[in-house]
């Protein structure tokens, strides 16, 4: 009798620990469908998978550098800076989306490798060392942007005193990419699944995403096996410097400007997406689909409260518990 009940026990342990996250989605999925009347419409889904698509990427971001073993808390710095410099670098500069959008990828990705630099070579808890180059990066955006959303043919101060308008704008190619649609799926829906497939098929289709998930199990392991490990360490801050670039690239198209504040408040919910996809379904492990999921519960989540009339302030505390919970999860499927 009591071994039944202990194989019940293991039994339940595992369908939580694998499947636990995607219940729970369903759970949340099916109890705003039937108390608010408009939830399940397709109009509203569409709406709710735009609104996640900038803090995907940007999760995706921190997701690759957990992969790692490594903590990247600047992605929002980072994606607030970069959004900040292609808006500028069109605004101000004149130049081509094209031209700015790739000069503020290459910023993130030397943003990102710098704070692997110091981490490895100064020992510097990875944490702590995000910390400051978050801090950092929202100070170099205040610095460029002068505190001044930036947006097409923008009024601002000039040197000499009085007012001048910006000669540039943000180009309507650059706001298709974060306002258009193709059919009836916006175009960030589709920018933000191509993204999920790439990084999906890096981190488990390539020599380069093996190893960085091999850096971030075991580096001792890694490191007798010929990985070096503090080189991939350093890849993974970059091509998380890359991703949070990106997403404040794309918050800009998003919003038609770069509002200087606006990636700092992604922060918690790019932490607890990356930590909810751990448990999709019993990985275990950073991964790129189950950092969508995440993202999809807490947007979900917001959704249907913001439906219910549920103060912004209060919905904190859901996503709190919903993280919290994850991390349970993971816990077992980890054991």
């Amino acid at each position: 009798m009591g071994q039944s009940n202990i194989n019940k026990g293991d039994l339940l342990r595992i369908i939580v620990a694998k499947y636990g996250v995607v219940i729970a989605l369903g759970i949340v999925i099916a109890l705003f469908g039937i108390i608010t009347p408009n939830f399940m419409s397709v109009g509203n889904f569409t709406n709710i998978l735009r609104s996640i698509s900038v803090i995907t990427v940007l999760s995706l971001g921190l997701t690759v550098a957990l992969a790692a073993g490594a903590f990247n808390l600047a992605v929002t710095g980072i994606a607030g800076f970069a959004g900040a410099l292609s808006a500028g670098l069109m605004v101000w500069n004149q130049l081509s989306a094209i031209t700015s959008s790739v000069i503020a990828l290459i910023v993130g990705m030397l943003m990102g490798a710098a704070i692997g630099l110091f981490v490895i070579y100064f020992r510097v808890d990875d944490l702590l060392a995000s910390l400051g180059a978050m801090y950092i990066a929202q100070g170099m955006t205040l610095t460029y942007t002068g505190g001044l959303n930036i947006y097409s043919n923008m009024i601002k101060p000039s040197p000499g005193g009085g007012f001048t308008t910006a000669p540039g704008r943000i180009s309507d190619g650059f706001i298709f990419m974060g306002q258009g649609m193709v059919g009836v799926i916006p175009m960030p829906v589709i920018i933000m699944f191509i993204v999920i497939v790439l990084v999906h098929i890096f981190l488990n289709n390539t020599k380069w995403g093996r190893n960085i998930y091999s850096v971030g199990s075991n580096p001792e392991a890694a490191y007798l096996a010929g990985i070096p490990v503090n080189g991939y360490k350093i890849f993974a801050y970059s091509l998380s410097g890359i991703l949070a670039a990106f997403a404040g690239i794309l918050l800009v198209a998003r919003l038609g400007s770069a509002q200087i504040a606006e990636s700092q408040a992604l922060l918690l919910d790019c932490v607890a997406a990356s930590y909810i996809g751990f448990s999709f379904l019993g990985q275990g492990k950073p991964n790129a689909f189950g950092t969508f999921i995440g993202a999809a519960l807490m947007g979900i989540m917001v959704n249907g409260l913001s439906m219910l009339g549920v103060s912004y302030t209060t919905q904190d505390i859901f996503k709190g518990i919903i993280l919290l919970l994850s991390l349970a999860i993971s816990r077992l499927s980890q054991k």
